[in-house]
């Protein structure tokens, strides 16, 4: 698989990695040892997690396919800290928090460092300088390599990466974001993106396959293994009305025409996007992930991804465009 600097770092990775959104609660040690293999075996080196997956299970699983099945140098684990199951309060990015929560990834994943981590969410209640210098004594301590953020909108990122550019001492610069980025949802293209691309920070899609819909799976209707089939419906829902049917046939239309899949057109749009480093892919078993790594070897004809740009472009109006021309 080819790989790519993660923003503006000298760290290389994977141009598609491997999510563990469901381990230890739908996809079980078997399925999860499956998919690391095949991954690692096409090339894969980054795998992303979070300490809220399956309430630290999934780290957890991780960790103990690490120990036994595939060497720790080989991979890439990039985790997240800041969400917090309180309904007062969604998200905590205080230093408290932050540090405590690397502390317990690394002890459940296994490892005394990570390769990239992650804050969550923008947290509104605690200063953004006592976030990033969490970020800062994480790097200095040697447990963690890299940072970077997570849903982080088009000011936010800019004002944290500026921040950790500008301000006086010596501090770590943001290597990446990870946000939804789809055919199906192009919202990081108003400000997010263009802010990624002028800070040298990378962007790693969530979600490249507009949560399961641009596979075609749900074209006629909703199968009973699926997302949109289980408890997870509300998350597949926003993505099954007129519109995203309009942009589903026409991936289908450009799948057929290439002899491919809808699942590589789409995946293989969002993952040469400009800014993009590596679609993060999530998968129920080791036979979807494959169908999924299948995409590595599609580079997708100027016209088509035209085409796709076309009807799935969003309407951005003021101030995005000149005011003149509006």
């Amino acid at each position: 698989m080819e790989l790519r600097h993660l923003g503006r770092t000298g760290l290389r990775v994977s141009r598609l990695g491997l999510g563990t959104l469901t381990w230890g609660r739908d996809t079980d040690e078997h399925d999860a040892a499956d998919q690391i293999k095949a991954f690692w075996e096409a090339g894969g080196t980054l795998v992303d997690t979070a300490d809220v997956y399956a309430d630290g299970g999934a780290e957890y699983l991780l960790g103990q396919l690490l120990e036994g099945l595939l060497p720790r140098r080989d991979l890439q684990i990039a985790t997240k800290a800041g969400s917090v199951p309180d309904p007062d309060r969604r998200f905590d990015t205080s230093r408290g928090h932050l540090l405590a929560a690397l502390d317990a990834s690394l002890e459940r994943l296994g490892t005394d460092y990570v390769d990239l981590w992650q804050v969550h969410a923008f947290d509104p209640f605690t200063p953004l300088e006592e976030t990033l210098q969490a970020l800062d004594i994480a790097v200095s301590s040697g447990r963690a390599r890299y940072v970077g953020v997570s849903n982080f909108s088009g000011w936010q990122l800019a004002k944290a990466a500026t921040w950790q550019l500008a301000s006086s001492g010596a501090h770590t610069r943001l290597a990446s974001t990870q946000m939804e980025y789809s055919l199906l949802q192009r919202g990081v293209e108003r400000e997010v993106l263009p802010a990624a691309l002028d800070l040298g920070v990378g962007l790693l899609p969530s979600s490249p396959l507009g949560r399961g819909v641009l596979t075609g799976k749900y074209r006629h209707t909703t199968p009973a293994d699926s997302r949109g089939a289980s408890e997870l419906a509300a998350f597949v829902a926003p993505y099954l009305d007129e519109e995203a049917s309009r942009i589903v046939e026409a991936v289908a239309i450009a799948a057929d025409g290439l002899a491919t899949t809808a699942l590589n057109v789409a995946l293989a749009w969002v993952r040469d996007r400009p800014g993009v480093t590596a679609p993060i892919v999530g998968a129920r078993n080791a036979q979807q992930l494959r169908a999924a790594l299948s995409a590595e070897s599609l580079s997708l004809p100027d016209e088509i991804c035209q085409a796709l740009d076309d009807v799935s472009a969003p309407v951005h109006r003021y101030p995005d465009q000149d005011w003149s021309t509006l």
